[in-house]
């Protein structure tokens, strides 16, 4: 019976490496390879670098290169004039002072804190528990003052 191995590799008896194109063996249904000739005259040798630049542009770019930073910086809340102030700080210009701030919210009674403590009464709370809403800042007028000028700049008001 025949060894089913390949034979083992041999070197090329010639020359390494042998000169000319190499010789593959033709494939069953490809083309046969194609062989171009040489340029004929009038082709010079390849260009080496570029001519000089056409009139009206700059000098070619130099070496060194630049770095470009892109900075984005995201939208502070600002309010200006009417402002909506609400229970929590706001940040906006003081239009007394024009600096920029964040309001400082003082809570004080106001209607909803009083009409609170007199259904308190009317319901028979009468021993202290009337004074419960005056404790509650959620019950409570929130005063916008500017910490820089010390002045009042809105009330939000509950009810």
């Amino acid at each position: 019976m025949a060894d089913p191995r390949p034979p083992p590799y041999q070197p090329p008896q010639a020359g390494y490496p042998p000169s000319g194109p190499p010789a593959y063996p033709q494939q069953p249904g490809y083309p046969p390879p194609q062989s171009y000739p040489p340029p004929g005259p009038g082709y010079g040798p390849p260009p080496q670098g570029y001519g000089p630049p056409p009139q009206g542009y700059g000098p070619p770019p130099s070496a060194q290169t630049t770095q470009t930073t892109t900075i984005i910086q995201q939208p502070q809340t600002v309010v200006v004039g009417n402002a909506m102030y609400g229970e929590a700080p706001v940040s906006m210009v003081c239009p007394y002072c024009t600096a920029t701030i964040v309001t400082s919210v003082q809570y004080t009674p106001g209607t909803l804190a009083w009409l609170a403590c007199g259904g308190l009464i009317l319901v028979g709370c009468w021993a202290g528990c009337c004074l419960i809403p005056f404790c509650i800042d959620g019950m409570q007028d929130a005063v916008h003052s500017c910490p820089n000028c010390r002045r009042q700049l809105g009330v939000f008001r509950r009810m």
